[in-house]
């Protein structure tokens, strides 16, 4: 074979294998789908994937989505990329119809250090229920007059009182809404407690509805019942994440130090993916690039030979 052919078939070669490697490095390599919901970041479901803020966090468990938090498991009813907000059902949730006490449902607590990534709306209302008279909710009432409960966003404990669920308890809405201890319902927002744990808040149960603007509801039997929750990543993050995706990257991170990584396919990097050369800086590479780093050296090699 001529130099000039051996050449053409190493280019032709590199031609075929490039395309494999790099194609890995694919935005979507990390957009994972469970049910009829999209996983794609900050959020991920493979290891490795997304912010480290939100590793371990969601679950696809027979097509389900779950989303999972010291304080239980939820099942994840939508994910809305545009406004940064994820839409929780926690089966134990009191609603309009059905009022569950007993201890029985999960409330909302995140661990310290995913807190500034994870927060209630403001717009969504807690009502805690059945709370005892030692709750820490009521410490100083009511001669202190210090009780947190109040509406949020126009929902509150003196509708939900109207509710069917309450009926079918056999309480009536006098019995509920008047009395010399501390209201059986006490509505308020999260940034009022910063925790919903109703152990240590010593209540029987919760229910959590949030408004959808600009839908005006007529009570609480058309509330939307659930958690909406909030969730940020830092700015930088979100330029960096960006500038991988825009290169082909998928967002990602460093299971062992949990610094951000752009995933490009068989290798990764610390910057992102925008050429081949980058094989070798900011990351792993594998066997595979070795070969590819090999067959470019080689090819520049017999391009010079043959100039000369």
């Amino acid at each position: 074979m001529s130099r000039l052919g051996f050449i053409v078939a190493f280019i032709s070669l590199q031609l075929l294998f490039v395309p494999q490697v790099y194609s890995l490095g694919a935005s979507h390599l990390c957009r994972s789908y469970c049910g009829n919901v999209t996983v794609e970041y900050p959020f991920a479901l493979r290891s490795g994937c997304g912010h480290s803020g939100y590793r371990d966090l969601l679950f696809c468990i027979n097509d389900v989505l779950m989303f999972h938090i010291s304080s239980g498991s939820y099942k994840v009813l939508n994910i809305d990329y545009a406004y940064r907000s994820i839409t929780l059902h926690d089966p134990h949730i009191s609603t309009c119809d059905s009022i569950v006490l007993g201890h029985k449902g999960n409330g909302f607590v995140v661990e310290n250090w995913r807190a500034p990534y994870l927060s209630p709306t403001s717009d969504n209302v807690f009502m805690l229920l059945g709370c005892s008279t030692q709750s820490p909710l009521f410490q100083g009432f009511p001669y202190g007059k210090h009780s947190p409960c109040r509406n949020v966003s126009g929902m509150g404990c003196d509708e939900y009182y109207g509710c069917q669920g309450w009926t079918d308890l056999g309480l009536a809405r006098m019995g509920l809404a008047y009395g010399t201890g501390p209201p059986v319902c006490c509505s308020l927002s999260f940034d009022a407690i910063k925790s919903v744990n109703l152990s240590k808040l010593e209540c029987q149960g919760y229910s959590s509805a949030y408004t959808l603007a600009p839908l005006r509801v007529s009570g609480p039997s058309e509330w939307t019942y659930g958690i909406r929750v909030k969730y940020d990543v830092e700015p930088n993050n979100d330029s960096y994440c960006k500038a991988c995706e825009a290169t082909g990257g998928s967002c990602g991170h460093d299971v062992d130090r949990l610094g951000r990584l752009c995933i490009c396919g068989s290798w990764n990097s610390t910057s992102n993916c925008d050429t081949i050369m980058k094989l070798s800086v900011g990351g792993t590479s594998s066997p595979a690039d070795k070969l590819l780093g090999l067959f470019i050296a080689t090819t520049a090699f017999w391009l010079t030979s043959f100039r000369t």
